[in-house]
């Protein structure tokens, strides 16, 4: 156990997933494969979508910015993560701290929110088709797109802010592999109930109207869906926001699985694996969900792969 009794923290110990040689490594191994990949095929849809005109609409406009936050997340996480379970140096420093928790923060909220935006697009897409090009324009995704980031950005900055600027003097071991709200806030020598109630309170607000956005959108979509007098219609209508509504399922799924559960069911040991759920399955599945779903990124990422082929040869 590592104590700062009569000392600020000046650093602290990341919790690692096991203590066992041989389990580190095979962990390493398995993380290092899963993140790779992951980088790989995230890397892939942004620039099928960057480079193929066929592409520049809205809704793909949306999924290269959820794939840009699939990059993002487990590189705040990921990489210090398999140096600890190859080198066992778990020590990462105040300001690494701050920065990890501010920028894990800002991407979920950030997420949050564009997939708040992504299905108010497939509601125009779907409810009012005649209208979409003249409410969804470029313009108008830029300006939601860049809100998005905004809202994330100031919304982790606050959380980060109430969190960091606590005094903390006693136990400076993270009960995860990385930084996050809960277990920093546990390491705390003052109250810490009114900025819990903050964050909770501003996190409640933000995360309960972006859901609420979501939810009455696939309402509407669904309602609309069943009043299609063609079958053919019907399947269109679905397989183009079928994806879509696989990652929100999957990405509240995991997020709540890893935040909203009782105190009484908390362990640490849990906790860590939980986590993963979001942190590392989500960025994974995305990527492939859209590929496998969605006729036209997977023409484009097959055009994108043979190029990146053909460049290799010559």
């Amino acid at each position: 156990m590592h104590k700062v009794n009569t000392s600020t923290v000046s650093e602290f110990i990341l919790i690692g997933l096991s203590d066992a040689p041989e389990v580190r490594f095979f962990l390493f191994v398995l993380f290092l494969i899963i993140y790779l990949v992951t980088m790989a095929s995230n890397i892939t849809v942004f620039v099928a979508i960057s480079t193929d005109t066929r592409l520049h609409n809205p809704m793909y406009f949306f999924l290269g910015n959820l794939s840009l936050l699939d990059i993002l997340c487990p590189t705040i996480t990921v990489p210090k993560m398999l140096e600890v379970l190859l080198s066992e140096n778990n020590v990462i420093s105040f300001s690494g701290c701050i920065l990890q928790l501010f920028f894990l923060v800002d991407v979920v909220g950030t997420e949050i929110f564009l997939l708040a935006v992504m299905a108010y697009d497939r509601y125009v897409a779907i409810c009012q088709p005649l209208q979409y090009v003249n409410i969804v324009s470029m313009k108008l995704c830029a300006r939601l797109a860049i809100g998005t980031w905004v809202v994330g950005f100031f919304n982790s900055l606050l959380h980060t802010s109430l969190i960091f600027t606590l005094f903390f003097c006693a136990s400076n071991e993270v009960e995860k592999y990385y930084c996050d709200i809960a277990p920093v806030l546990a390491l705390s020598c003052l109250p810490t109930y009114s900025r819990e109630l903050v964050i909770l309170t501003v996190a409640g607000v933000l995360g309960s109207s972006a859901f609420v956005v979501t939810l009455v959108s696939y309402v509407y979509i669904l309602l609309a869906i069943l009043c299609m007098n063609s079958a053919e219609s019907r399947h269109k209508a679905f397989s183009t926001c079928s994806s879509h509504l696989t990652v929100v399922c999957l990405f509240y799924g995991t997020t709540i699985c890893t935040y909203v559960r009782p105190s009484s069911a908390y362990s640490p040991d849990q906790d860590r694996i939980v986590s993963m759920l979001y942190g590392i399955l989500t960025p994974l599945l995305n990527p492939i969900i859209y590929s496998l779903r969605n006729k036209e990124v997977k023409c484009a990422l097959g055009r994108v792969i043979s190029q990146e082929g053909l460049s290799s040869v010559l």
